[in-house]
């Protein structure tokens, strides 16, 4: 059979991702990707520390930094997300911008991390308080609200999971139930923290029962690694990726208007065994 007439593959381009050594929703990113992108993943070295600020430090060594973004410069991408928010808020604002310039000189190319990319959505969304949702112990997120209060962003509401570990193996009820804890309290937007926690399809879910934008840390680091490609994250009916989803005033409740749609069964979710 001949084939030449296909022409081979389209040219791709192509986005490094530096993930902690525990990362498992490698899919979930790869959600958010238009087809003429590629993923190009590599992992910090295995280290035994439970979720906590120790583990975070030591997964967003300058070092280890330099050691993952060189392993990615064979396959020539042209941007490189640090996906983690633990490790790329633990050390502050000035820590993060530090990430980034030591990522960018291993590879010579830029750079991006999950809670820079966090910043960058409150921005483009215009939110000055926030709710946040984490599976976290309350150190880290403290930590995370020390974070976005140096960005001059109020924490409005705060929920947590006290997780240490295992935590792709949240279902996404788990976390639709803390994010309506976290929002009572007339935030602009909620996020979702942690690249290890399911988030993909509840976001759009939550945005339509919330009525205020919802952003997760997968969908954030994506949103702005494509950014700097100068193409768009893909995903279904949502405030960051589609203007259109955005909203204003919350709309009161009115007899004979249908609910919002329903979660997706647990055994459908990303990361959930």
């Amino acid at each position: 059979m001949d084939v030449s007439f296909l022409g081979g593959p389209r040219p791709q381009r192509g986005v490094g991702v530096v993930a902690p050594f525990d990362f498992a929703l490698d899919r979930e990113l790869w959600r958010w990707v238009p087809d003429e992108v590629s993923l190009h993943l590599t992992r910090t070295p295995y280290v035994p520390v439970e979720v906590s600020l120790d583990l975070a430090r030591l997964v967003s060594e300058h070092e280890t930094l330099h050691d993952a973004v060189r392993t990615l410069t064979a396959v020539t991408p042209e941007v490189v997300a640090y996906a983690c928010t633990s490790g790329s808020f633990v050390g502050g604002i000035a820590g993060e911008r530090a990430m980034c310039e030591a990522m960018t000189r291993s590879g010579a190319l830029p750079s991006v991390t999950t809670s820079g990319a966090l910043l960058e959505a409150l921005t483009e969304l215009g939110v000055r308080r926030v709710a946040l949702v984490t599976p976290y112990t309350v150190s880290v997120t403290r930590a995370l609200e020390e974070y976005v209060a140096q960005a001059g962003v109020t924490v409005a509401g705060c929920a947590y999971m006290d997780l240490t570990r295992h935590i792709w193996k949240v279902p996404y009820r788990d976390v639709a139930d803390m994010a309506r804890r976290a929002a009572r309290d007339g935030a602009d937007a909620l996020f979702i923290s942690c690249t290890n926690l399911p988030t993909y399809d509840v976001i759009p879910q939550l945005e339509a029962e919330l009525r205020i934008p919802v952003i997760s840390a997968n969908q954030v680091t994506m949103w702005a690694a494509l950014r700097r490609l100068g193409t768009r994250a893909v995903g279904p009916f949502q405030a960051l990726i589609d203007p259109a989803a955005r909203f204003g005033p919350a709309l009161p409740d009115v007899p004979g208007l249908p609910d919002a749609p329903a979660l997706p069964d647990e055994e459908q979710q990303e990361g959930w065994t």
